[in-house]
């Protein structure tokens, strides 16, 4: 029996759009805003902002999820993949981009699904904050950009055919693209308030869109690409090793916790003299 993902309702779905619209325009705004801009003079204060409103927004996702499937039993298993991620994560702090949580986030997101992924990303990232001092504003980024990596694994296709080798492979995949999104996202949120850049890397506010892109491409490469190399090519190794095993025992977890609902079997009943025909109903829990 296949394990049930946490179900995405309407207004967890609705949550959650909600806050990554609200974080497209916050990792974003520096490329659409015009140059006299009030914002663009106030690209200091654009991380504290986000750092303001993204906590509230969280609880809204998290309360509506809640809403929407998750149990006692879900937020347990929330609580233990946000301890591990959070303690896997210091692990390769600082060692050319080794960060083994990704992976973990990876399979997480994979057998629980996008809605539970969206909310394990963001609580694992905030968890490791804590546990590692990164409290500033990227936090809030960091966050975002996590919840979206965890929640892309539970939107692959094939979470109920595909099993084995070939799912390894698309999770490793996955696992190898989404680390340098992850990197060249978070490079975003910065890089307009970073001092110090040559000319072809700095950001302009007097320049279009297409030169500012080109610009950010020359800023990334050259800081970035080299750490998130070491991120992707772990996340992979990690995941075709030891992926399989974790799979089946994140799986085997879920089906223990009982996230399914309850199974009703109707059978007819005969009536007695004089009584209107019914239905008995008998609930079997399925484990």
């Amino acid at each position: 029996m296949s394990p049930r993902p946490v179900r995405l309702g309407p207004r967890a779905a609705a949550a959650i759009a909600l806050i990554s619209l609200l974080g497209v325009m916050a990792f974003g705004w520096p490329l659409l805003a015009d140059a006299d801009a009030a914002v663009t003079s106030h690209a200091g204060d654009a991380p504290w902002l986000f750092a303001a409103l993204l906590p509230l927004l969280v609880a809204v996702v998290v309360a509506t999820v809640a809403d929407s499937g998750m149990d006692a039993k879900a937020v347990a298993m929330l609580g233990v993949l946000a301890a591990v991620g959070a303690a896997l994560r210091p692990l390769g702090a600082g060692t050319a981009g080794l960060e083994p949580m990704f992976f973990l986030m990876v399979l997480s997101g994979r057998v629980l699904g996008p809605g539970f992924g969206f909310v394990l990303g963001s609580v694992t990232m905030f968890a490791s904050a804590l546990l590692t001092g990164g409290v500033g504003p990227w936090m809030p980024f960091q966050m975002l950009s996590m919840a979206w990596f965890t929640m892309g694994a539970g939107l692959l296709p094939g979470s109920h055919r595909l099993r084995g080798r070939a799912e390894l492979l698309l999770l490793a995949a996955y696992g190898f693209l989404g680390a340098f999104a992850y990197g060249a996202i978070m490079n975003l949120q910065g890089w307009p308030i970073v001092t110090g850049l040559g000319s072809g890397a700095s950001f302009e506010p007097e320049a279009p869109v297409h030169e500012n892109l080109l610009r950010f491409a020359v800023y990334y490469v050259t800081t970035s690409l080299g750490w998130d190399l070491g991120r992707a090519a772990l996340t992979v190794v990690l995941t075709l090793t030891v992926g399989g095993p974790l799979l089946k025992a994140l799986r085997r977890a879920t089906r223990r916790a009982s996230f399914e609902a309850q199974v009703t079997f109707e059978g007819p009943h005969r009536p007695l003299p004089g009584e209107p025909p019914h239905r008995t109903h008998v609930t079997y829990d399925v484990k």
